[in-house]
This record gives structure tokens, sequence and C-alpha cells, in this order.
């Protein structure tokens, strides 16, 4: 398990501290681990708008049906967040991770705007489930198979060999760690090291001597900014010492983007695509809790301070609703 941040959650993590809000302003909870750089661009990026964002651990917050909302969420005094950002869920058993969940959804039900909700974010980290619904929302994506029984992998792996290496990956992961390439049966990790589900997809090969592929960030039904991730690894993470490129997607890449992020729910998210032989884009997996810092070193414009005001935007969308 990660360490946690040392830092307080109650200041900055910079010296730089953003303007006081105005009285009344909104006022956003970041649910976060750490105070790394996503949350200090975003609490800068919504004190620019004129609103207050503080961090909140998930852990820290409990179900109390004493009070009036039946929640308690550091830092807001009884009260609810006026909408709530996403950065991390935390790890923990299974036990801990459904509560966390449930104060999502809970957040949800009493109304409050969540970047993501709760579902999304179960759809999107939850492989198996996300590229099931992609498919019936009939979004091209590399082939794909999810089994529990490593026999049944191996079966798999023996059909599918002849066309190709298949990919195995971590049902939870991201960042690119813990991928594998299939070539042979031995290749295929045991049931202990593959936690006991085998998520196997189809390996896209290179179409020339570069690994690449497109991360589009989608916010709030718009694509908001793309790069291209190139390596001369097959893993094409920025992380992994993929490297950045500016780009313009073409009207079939920003169509699938916005869609896929529609199919699973998501308001805010990044959806990696990559093209087949045929030229033809496809699309890997959409992050309901992706990071923008190799996009943002490609981008002219802030996109913490975008991200923020489709937010603030959703917070006038919901009061306009609810009168």
């Amino acid at each position: 398990m990660p360490e946690l941040s040392t830092k307080s959650f109650s200041t900055p993590p910079s010296a730089e501290r953003p303007a006081r809000p105005a009285a009344g302003a909104p006022h956003v909870a970041i649910f976060t681990d750490e105070l790394d750089w996503h949350v200090e661009r975003l609490r800068k990026g919504f004190a620019r708008h004129g609103a207050r964002a503080t961090p909140v651990r998930l852990a820290a917050c409990k179900i109390d049906t004493a009070r009036s909302d039946a929640l308690a969420i550091p830092g807001f005094h009884g009260r609810l967040p006026d909408a709530c950002v996403v950065r991390a869920i935390g790890d923990g058993s299974l036990e801990t991770i459904t509560l966390r969940l449930g104060v999502l959804h809970a957040l949800g039900a009493l109304g409050v705007p969540l970047v993501n909700s709760a579902r999304a974010i179960e759809r999107c980290t939850d492989k198996s489930t996300a590229s099931f619904l992609l498919a019936q929302a009939r979004i091209p994506t590399p082939a794909t198979f999810v089994t529990s029984s490593r026999a049944e992998a191996l079966r798999i792996l023996r059909s599918e060999a002849a066309r190709g290496p298949l990919v195995v990956k971590p049902l939870f992961g991201a960042q690119g760690w813990g991928l594998k390439l299939l070539h042979r049966e031995e290749d295929l990790p045991t049931e202990e090291e593959a936690r006991g589900v085998f998520y196997l997809q189809r390996f896209v090969p290179p179409r020339d001597v570069w690994y690449e592929d497109m991360r589009i960030l989608v916010s709030h039904g718009e694509a908001i900014g793309a790069m291209r991730r190139r390596s001369r690894r097959w893993i094409t993470n920025v992380r992994q010492g993929a490297k950045p490129h500016a780009c313009e997607p073409t009207p079939r890449e920003r169509e699938l983007a916005l869609r896929a992020a529609a199919a699973l729910g998501a308001e805010f998210a990044g959806i990696d695509i990559i093209c087949g032989a045929d030229g033809l884009p496809m699309v890997l997996e959409v992050n309901s809790m992706a990071g923008w810092s190799g996009l943002q070193s490609v981008t002219p414009f802030q996109i913490a301070e975008r991200v923020a005001g489709d937010i603030l935007g959703a917070i006038a969308a919901s009061r306009r609703a609810h009168g």
C-alpha cells in the first residue's frame, strides 16, 4: 500500500495561496490521498473562478444517521460540499473500499454533483465491466476475454495466439503497471499473480518503429485536449517513459472518446485510443480518475482551470434544477 502524504490537508501544497473566495462562493471537496500536483492545480483552478476547494480523504468521511444528511465530510462543518471531484478512492480492504464508494453513492443521492459518480468510477475501474459496456454501445475495442479460470485462460491463449499475442492486465490497475505480453502458454501468470482474474486483450502492434496511442481528455460532454503518446516500448504510458506530443483528434476519434465516456457515465475521463492495422481507431480503456500532467506539458491553456469551470457550471445547473 502506498504511503500517504505527510503534508497537512489544511494548507495548500505550495507557498502560493489562492485568493480568498467571496462569502457564499461554492465550496468543493477534492477526494484525494495526497496533496499532489493535480490537487494543487485544481485548487488554483477553482480559486481563479472564485470558488474554494478543500482536499479530503474519503477514508475520513463517515455515514452518521444522527445528522440531518446522515453524512460527515471533514472540513465542511456539518454542511455538504457544493460538488466533489474524486481524484482517488484509496487502497484498502473490500469493506473499506465499499464504505468509501458508499459515501460517494450517498452524496449522489443527496444531489451533490460528483466528478465522477460512484457508478461511473465502478464501471471504469473494473476493466471487465468497462469492456462489456463499450461492446454493448458498439464502440470498437480490441477483442477482450475475461475469466477467473486459469485453465480457460490457457484455452483462450492457445486459440488466439495464432492471430498474435495477447496482453494480460490487472482488473484494477492504472498507469501501465502490471501489464504483460503473452506469446506462449508459459507466459500466462499464475492465479495468484493474476489475483484470480485473467483479463486478456488482443495486442495491437505498431504500424512503424514507434508504439503509439492517443489520450483524449473529456469534460462534461466535450473533448478538451488530446496528445499522442510515443515510445520505443509497447507500454505507452507517460509515467513509464512515453513522450507526449500535441495533436488534434480526427472527428472519428473525438466521436469515439465522447461515446466511450457517455457509455460509462463519466463526466470527466481520459480515453485511450489506438489505431489498428487498418488505420481505424479503437478504444483501449476509459479512466475516470485520469491524470493530465503529461497532456498539460503540450497544452497551451490550464486544464485544471477548464475542468474547474465545467464543474462550477454543473453546480449552477444543479441549483437551477432544484429551484
